[in-house]
């Protein structure tokens, strides 16, 4: 654990989670809300951090939490890897990432995922899987095997870490709990009660 910086500790444990074969080491937990506050939770994928080390991930724009966000820009998520029992809590504000930062992510997935993202209207109620698997084909034949371009309703958001939380297993429940409050100065750290 780096004792004086919290996202490096969280890349480090991302980093270990793979190294010892973890199905999904940068599965974090997002949770958004409306402006009302009324809660939801859904696991994206950690993308790294952007040079103003913020935690980066992507998605439909138009999709619930795309919605919430525009709302309400704060989220929380939460990393638990049990294989290592430890668990990392991210509470910040949340903005979209410049557009050649989406292009350039977007550029490097896989084809089919490229054509999912152009196909798929996230969060809205479909008819079938076969309807979407039709949009997807249909969406291959328009782009005729070139490039596929990143829709305008696909791309990355950016969450400032504001207050983060370290959790070490512990044995009988007596689990390590440090808190990193974000100050002008740097972090600002305290211990927690299991």
């Amino acid at each position: 654990m780096t004792e004086d910086d919290p996202i490096a500790t969280l890349v480090a444990w991302c980093d270990e989670a793979r190294e010892r074969g973890v199905i999904e080491p940068t599965a974090m937990t997002i949770a958004t809300a409306t402006r009302d506050g009324v809660p939801s939770a859904r696991v994206v994928l950690f993308r790294g951090l952007t040079k103003d080390r913020a935690l980066r991930f992507f998605t439909n724009y138009e999709s619930r939490k795309g919605r919430e966000l525009e709302e309400n820009p704060r989220a929380s998520a939460v990393f638990y890897w049990r294989e290592l029992a430890r668990q990392v809590r991210v509470e910040g504000r949340v903005s979209r990432l410049p557009s050649g930062e989406s292009d350039d992510y977007f550029a490097q997935r896989p084809r089919l995922s490229q054509l999912s993202a152009w196909a798929s209207p996230q969060s809205e109620g479909i008819g079938s899987m076969d309807e979407l698997f039709a949009r997807r084909d249909a969406r291959e034949a328009e782009f005729a095997g070139g490039v596929v371009p990143r829709p305008p309703f696909w791309g990355g958001y950016a969450l400032s870490p504001e207050r983060v939380e370290l959790w070490i297993n512990g044995e009988a429940r007596f689990h390590d709990r440090r808190l990193f409050e974000r100050t002008a100065d740097g972090w600002k750290r305290s211990r927690l009660a299991p």
